[in-house]
């Protein structure tokens, strides 16, 4: 029982600590984009990749930082809720470019630290499954900064006070996680690996298949992750229903990645890796072909309920392929998802400068998207056609 007490207590600091890092440091600009006045398409486009920049740069470094998982993890929330802060303070843009970039750093390290932290102790204390419950923060937390500026739009409040009242939570969190992260879970440091083991991982067709689609998901994606409260904003301009956008992408989000550990052992990683990725390009194309608030709701649904399931999906194919080289494809997906992420509000940046719209970025996502899943599906065949070739 009191192992039990133990591992829930870990599990449910983990999952504050992602709702910091991913729903303020990564998504808190999304809702409060709408709330930006002045603020062009371009420009927002431009704050988002500083943001998926500095995401990169510490998903990069976490590989060879060498440090204990809960001094990362404390220091990283706390940088988060200093440059959350920051933006409050500050009108310049310059400057909120290297406070987004920041929180992207720091959000970046809490994942990837964070998560092998909780693990690690959940595996001790014997109950691994709980891993569900620290990944359900990410929904958790874009859930919460949704609500928080639904309702500060509702009173009224502009985008500063917002980003006053998410650092200010972005705080109460890390305090409350601080003094479990304070704790010893018996995690090794994490170190780099060796020269001779970064370079022993064969990239098959197969391998380097998942790093392309990994890289499509990240650019399909985020485009509807980074815009969806302005595209809601610019057919309905009243924040008591653009305004719930976001909640409705975040509690998705939570919802699906606590469902989806049964599912995926039944169904396996690739499978639940197809449907998910052609369930979102249904969502990512919606608001194009179906102009509406109906359709932005869509995208707010399905993309937001699948976009954890498919990051889950592929870091566990990651590992099944890798083998003992696992880290090195994990890193190379991760490496590649961010590249797409910090792709995607450039192109929609690009298409705003020259007149474009960014319903054409849309399609062309979900297109991509859609090959992504057949490139997926078609790796599904083959290895049945190679399972019944085998003598029974």
């Amino acid at each position: 029982m009191e192992a039990e007490k133990s591992a829930w207590i870990v599990a449910l600091s983990g999952l504050a600590a992602l709702a910091v890092a991913m729903g303020i440091g990564r998504f808190a600009f999304t809702p409060i984009l709408p709330m930006m006045h002045g603020m062009s398409v371009t420009e927002g486009g431009w704050l988002a990749s500083a943001n998926y920049v500095g995401y990169l740069a510490g998903g990069l470094s976490a590989m060879w930082l060498q440090a204990r998982p809960s001094t990362v993890v404390r220091g990283s929330l706390a940088m988060i809720g200093v440059v959350t802060f920051g933006m409050a303070l500050t009108g310049q843009f310059a400057i909120w470019m290297l406070l987004r970039a920041l929180a992207g750093v720091a959000s970046a390290w809490v994942l990837v630290f964070g998560a092998a932290w909780c693990l690690d102790g959940l595996a001790e204390l014997g109950h691994p499954s709980l891993g569900s419950v620290v990944f359900a923060g990410v929904g958790a937390g874009i859930a919460l900064a949704g609500a928080a500026c639904f309702l500060l739009m509702q009173a009224g409040a502009g985008a500063g006070a917002a980003w006053l009242a998410l650092g200010a939570a972005s705080i109460v969190l890390t305090a409350m996680t601080w003094p479990v992260f304070g704790r010893s879970t018996g995690a090794p440091l994490v170190r780099p690996a060796s020269p001779m083991e970064s370079s022993s991982l064969k990239w098959t067709p197969n391998a380097v298949l998942l790093v392309v689609c990994y890289g499509v998901f990240g650019f399909g994606y985020i485009i509807p992750a980074t815009f969806v409260p302005a595209m809601a904003k610019g057919i309905i301009a009243d924040p008591a229903i653009f305004g719930w956008s976001w909640p409705v992408f975040g509690v998705a989000a939570m919802l699906s990645t606590l469902a989806a550990g049964r599912f995926m052992r039944s169904l396996g990683n690739r499978r639940v890796w197809m449907v998910c990725t052609l369930v979102m390009a249904i969502g990512v194309a919606a608001p194009a072909l179906f102009p509406g608030i109906g359709a932005v709701m869509l995208a707010a649904l399905s993309v937001g309920g699948t976009f954890m399931v498919v990051t889950m999906a592929g870091m566990q194919e990651a590992r099944a392929t890798g083998g003992a080289h696992a880290k090195t494809l994990m890193a190379a997906m991760t490496s590649s998802f961010a590249a797409g992420q910090i792709a995607g509000p450039l192109v929609v940046s690009w298409q705003a400068r020259v007149g474009g719209s960014m319903d054409a970025v849309l399609l062309a996502a979900a297109v991509l998207l859609v090959v992504s899943a057949a490139a997926v599906g078609m790796t599904l065949l083959k290895q049945r056609k190679a399972n019944e070739a085998l003598p029974q």
